[in-house]
């Protein structure tokens, strides 16, 4: 058969690709920018005319829709990409009489009140309201190795503290990505009942805090102690995250966990004719050490310069206002700076570390590394030579430079050059 696969290019519609074109099928990728032979361009948030869409539709026999977004960015906004480029594709579809249409919808729109699931129902409504053979397929929470969802799972997993949020109760049934693939391409066959809602879900449920630790075990780690975060935590904090570039939470998401991700399994075995894989297999023992200095890689850096920049601004806020400023001028009179050079010693020296403390955050790089580094060899010798009784100080206020400068050193060997 000659199948598009709108959306190619993205998680689940390469699996779908991939899983089409190993039975044999003819399979064209609809993309964003289209660069291959193989490829033609069709993009939701601006669509052609539906001449042109019509056209470009001339010889498939089915057309599989695979575009979705999470979040909203520019002109991908879910009125483009999830209703009005799918009823466009619809539409045309029936005008070139494609034989089969098979829409990737998503577990939860019938009840979910979330934009994500209200436009991908108003897709999925308008596609069953037209005399064509469609198939809606509204899988749970899709795993794969290489998902955005998967890899936040699995960063959060790695954490050595759980935080749960509302406990971490929500019941969810992921399904594999090739799981997902082959039921698709089993609707996509002529022989299989046409005009059907199936959900599509994984073999096993679990609530979220299980999940955590399974996949925590699967990348072999100890078990992690956990703490429940109450739902209006969750959500407040969801409000603010949702402002940053990149997050995984917002409060559309967060309404989303809560609702869960969980059906029946009987349609999914039934198609499969076979039960599906259940979260306890996703992990394969050969990629479990890739997959846990992936996991850890997601966050550590951030971990190590939040304590980082902590560190600098503190420094810098306790040396200009909170410490004694007599026994700061003291300190300074044994290096040899007296009255107005020790104290414009004293506050640029408070300015210099607000300012690493701020590049720490914002500006973070190889440069800014090796300064922190040489700015804290220089105070360490300093303070060796000219006030030698510091380095016995019970606390370790000068010993304590080791494990910062350590850190560095770690920060500056997994900076990637651009």
């Amino acid at each position: 058969m000659n199948i598009l696969v709108c959306g190619a290019h993205g998680f689940i519609g390469s699996a779908l690709c991939a899983s089409l074109e190993r039975r044999g099928h003819r399979v064209v990728k609809g993309v964003r920018h289209a660069t291959h032979a193989d490829e033609i361009q069709i993009d939701f948030a601006a669509p052609p005319d539906s001449l042109t869409l019509r056209a470009q539709l001339d010889g498939f026999d089915a057309v599989v829709n695979a575009v979705g977004i999470l979040l909203e960015h520019g002109e991908q906004t879910f009125d483009a990409v999830h209703v009005r480029g799918p009823i466009a594709l619809f539409d045309a579809c029936q005008q070139a009489g494609v034989k089969r249409v098979v829409q990737i919808s998503a577990l939860g729109v019938e009840t979910g009140a979330a934009p994500y699931f209200t436009s991908k129902l108003a897709a999925d409504r308008h596609l069953q309201s037209l005399p064509i053979d469609w198939q809606i397929v509204r899988p749970a929470l899709v795993y794969g190795t290489h998902g955005t969802s998967a890899r936040f799972f699995r960063a959060l997993a790695s954490i050595p503290l759980h935080v749960l949020p509302a406990g971490g109760h929500q019941r969810l049934r992921h399904v594999h990505a090739d799981d997902l693939a082959e039921a698709v391409a089993r609707l996509i066959d002529a022989r299989t009942p046409a005009r059907q809602t199936l959900d599509i879900v994984g073999g096993e449920e679990v609530e979220y805090r299980e999940m955590l630790a399974v996949f925590r075990r699967a990348l072999g780690f100890a078990p992690a102690p956990s703490m429940g975060m109450p739902a209006v935590l969750v959500g407040g904090t969801a409000a603010l995250f949702e402002h940053v570039p990149g997050t995984m939470l917002t409060r559309d998401t967060w309404r989303m966990l809560q609702s869960g991700s969980t059906a029946d399994v009987a349609a999914t075995t039934a198609l499969l004719e076979r039960a599906p894989m259940g979260i306890r297999d996703f992990i394969a023992q050969d990629e479990a050490a890739s997959l846990r200095r992936e996991a850890l890689e997601a966050w550590r850096s951030y971990a190590l310069r939040f304590a980082l920049a902590v560190m600098w601004i503190w420094s810098a806020i306790v040396s200009a206002w909170l410490h004694p400023q007599a026994q700061s001028l003291a300190l300074l009179a044994r290096v040899g700076l007296h009255a107005s050079a020790a104290l414009t010693a004293l506050y640029a020296a408070s300015a210099l570390d607000f300012t690493f403390g701020l590049a720490t955050i914002f500006w973070p790089g190889r440069r800014l590394w090796c300064a922190q580094i040489a700015l804290i060899v220089a105070y360490t010798a300093i303070i060796a030579i000219a006030l030698p009784d510091l380095l016995t100080d019970p606390f370790g206020s000068i010993l304590k430079n080791l494990p910062i400068l350590t850190l560095l050193l770690v920060l500056l060997s997994e900076e990637v050059r651009p």
